[in-house]
């Protein structure tokens, strides 16, 4: 037996997904996450798994220690270096608004207090030119200053030092030589302009590193200790995987670990039943996050914020993440009545402590997973295979005392409406990745997965006019973690340089560039596992002269001749006109070049079901009583791990899995595909 693991941490579950390179076989278990230590959960479950660590050829882990960090202030005392005169960019910020006529709009406290903000003399123009040398006096004095005020990390920052980074490197050195603390080199993390948003990402990097360090050197005993020998892998956020010493030097590329793998594993199940374009969707424990991706490629950018809401501008972090929305939505998102007397569904969540009501632990507010179990959507007797102990008396209860009798209802029509509003917020994620981007979501497939993904997908389709829904073969609840394991190793690099493309010079300096980016990924492929063999992909941040957006265009990986660059330009207008519903005549330049390295690594293959046995009656459980759409009901119930290709029912029914359940709508059919994928769709549909 040789095992792939895959590991991943959620707001109220930890999972992990192992799967046997010789005999097929796929292992998983889920435990509850441990907010106060992550790791604890994450060494439940290789506990519960029973795996041999002696014999696991890999492991890769998805984390939200990073973003959770962050939201919740708990990350180190950092002292930011600077150049003179750019102390207050933190402060500072952008002087405009995303929203000018929101008087509520406020702009996020800086990390760094004032301070710990100290300045060095020196300048870099934007060319890269050394205008005037660093006085290394000031650096010490920084660190002298650092010492005393028990700083636990360094952040050095110079503006323009993504053009020539040689007094970042300097006053790295100097740091090192001085402070035994992490230090973080703004040019290291990401090579593109503008002073605030680079620096922000830098500043956010040092904060959350020493949690990091720590956190991952605590796991990377705990494996040696069970008998694995090799180097563990971060999920990264564009997508890829890396060593855990890349992401203790840069955790800030892991912020959005987790939610990544899930549209990663999508893309996966996408191009093995032959789909090109589909939205993938995860329903979690706290949030529903949505992706759209085209062409089987998922849309990677730099323009990620956090905190970003209507009334914050959120902290920037320019490092490649793939595109997904996020909303505070899912199983144990609290309903509550606000000011006015409406019921709302979320953000705040109860989490994993203390848990919806229905969970015993203490919890007393009303939740998503509360209002299923009052309406016989989920099984009290089968969460997780019925290894977590459900009290409906305890969700009706906290419905009952803090929504129906505020509204006079019945309880059930109290919890129907809890979740028809957490249908809706999950909606709303679907319609900004497709709708407000310029996309019919009538032409995507709906992937979904997480603990209440296939709950929320029927009632999408049906308002949306979704056609296809494909729930996998692989248990929802634990499919980020499925996710990782149909990953490859993958490093981004960005830099920034103006270009236009009808200057005399752009095609060489064009080619150069590319080419220099395209040698230090393979250095640090080199440098990271010692291979050369990577696939390389170009692409650049384009936009009209004088213009202030870019639009991200694929650039071909050849030597770029006068063809090409038509064929570039050509692109962009294309690319330009979908994004922004217009285009223009006149001179296109390069603001950003971007380069992506992956190493491929080899994965295993979702087999078909071989000698398809059994019909709808072998996979009947029973029936229920639920509470739907005004209605009570008596469905049929479904085992999900019983299903064979020969399944075919007309709904309304539901169908369980130990981590999830899956709801089919009066107006729906069921079908299961020849891997065990199950498929809905309309009635009168393909």
């Amino acid at each position: 037996m040789v095992y792939r693991i895959g590991i991943d941490i959620g707001g109220a579950f930890t999972d992990l997904v192992g799967y046997d390179d010789e005999t097929g076989e796929l292992i998983w278990v889920k435990d509850e996450t441990t907010p106060h230590d992550p790791s604890i959960g994450v060494l439940r479950t290789i506990s519960k798994s029973g795996i041999d660590f002696s014999k696991v050829l890999s492991i890769i882990h998805g984390q939200t220690l990073v973003i959770n960090t962050i939201i919740e202030r708990k990350g180190a005392k950092v002292g930011l270096i600077t150049t003179k005169g750019f102390r207050d960019v933190l402060e500072l910020q952008r002087s405009n608004r995303r929203d000018m006529y929101n008087f509520r709009y406020q702009k996020p406290d800086p990390i760094v207090p004032r301070y710990l903000r100290l300045e060095v003399e020196e300048r870099v123009t934007a060319d890269g030119e050394i205008l005037k040398p660093m006085k290394e006096e000031d650096v010490e004095s920084a660190l002298e200053k650092f010492k005393k005020e028990g700083v636990e990390s360094v952040c050095i920052s110079f503006i323009n030092s993504y053009a020539n980074p040689a007094h970042e490197l300097r006053a790295g050195e100097i740091v090192q030589e001085r402070l035994d603390v992490p230090v973080t080199l703004g040019h290291e993390i990401t090579r593109e302009w503008r002073e605030y948003e680079r620096t922000m990402t830098a500043v956010l990097n040092a904060y959350v590193k020493p949690k990091l360090i720590r956190y991952l050197t605590k796991l990377e005993e705990a494996f040696k200790e069970r008998g694995f020998k090799r180097n563990p892998f971060v999920m990264l956020s564009n997508g890829g995987v890396a060593t855990f010493d890349i992401a203790k030097k840069f955790p800030i590329y892991t912020i959005e670990s987790g939610p990544v793998a899930g549209v990663i594993g999508g893309v996966y199940i996408a191009k093995l039943v032959g789909d090109t374009n589909v939205i993938v969707l995860d329903g979690g424990s706290t949030t529903t996050k949505a992706s759209l991706v085209e062409g089987l490629t998922p849309r990677v950018h730099t323009e990620y914020y956090v905190e970003r809401t209507k009334t914050s501008a959120g902290y920037p972090v320019r490092v490649p993440v793939v595109d997904t929305f996020e909303i505070g939505n899912g199983g144990t998102s609290i309903a509550w009545i606000d000011s006015i007397g409406n019921l709302r569904v979320g953000p705040k969540a109860a989490g994993a402590y203390p848990g919806p009501a229905c969970y015993g632990k203490g919890g007393t507010e009303p939740t998503v997973t509360d209002a299923y179990v009052v309406n016989g959507l989920i099984n009290p007797e089968y969460l997780l295979g019925g290894a977590m102990r459900i009290h409906k008396k305890l969700a009706h209860d906290a419905i009952e005392q803090k929504v129906a009798d505020h509204y006079n209802i019945s309880v059930q029509e109290a919890a129907e409406g809890i979740i028809k509003l957490a249908n809706e917020n999950a909606a709303f994620a679907i319609r900004v990745v497709s709708v407000q981007r310029g996309y019919d979501p009538r032409d995507f497939t709906l992937i979904v997965h997480g603990g209440s993904g296939p709950m929320f997908a029927p009632f999408i389709a049906q308002e949306l006019e979704i056609k296809k829904i494909i729930v996998p073969v692989i248990p929802p609840g634990v499919f980020s973690a499925w996710g990782m394991l149909t990953t490859d190793i993958r490093h981004d690099l960005v830099y920034t340089e103006i270009v236009r493309l009808d200057k005399e010079q752009a095609i060489k300096r064009i080619n150069d560039i590319y080419s220099q980016l395209e040698t230090k990924i393979l250095e640090i492929f080199k440098e990271e596992l010692g291979v050369g063999e990577v696939v390389i992909q170009r692409y650049a941040d384009m936009r009209y002269y004088g213009q202030e957006h870019t639009v991200k265009v694929p650039i071909p990986i050849v030597n770029i001749s006068a063809e090409e660059i038509d064929l570039i330009v050509n692109r962009f207008h294309e690319y330009h006109e979908r994004e922004y519903a217009f285009r223009l005549e006149g001179p296109v330049e390069i603001v950003n070049f971007h380069v992506v390295g992956e190493y491929k690594i080899r994965k295993f293959e979702l087999k078909e079901i071989e000698n398809p046995a059994g019909s709808s009656d072998d996979a009947l459980i029973g029936e229920r009583r639920v509470y739907l759409n005004g209605d009570d009901l008596t469905l049929p119930v479904y085992n999900k791990q019983k299903l064979s290709p020969r399944f075919k029912i007309d709904g309304p029914a539901i169908i369980e899995d130990p981590t999830s359940t899956v709801l089919v709508l009066d107006t729906q059919k069921v079908s299961v595909d020849k891997y065990g994928n199950v498929i809905i769709s309309e009635r009168g549909g393909v």
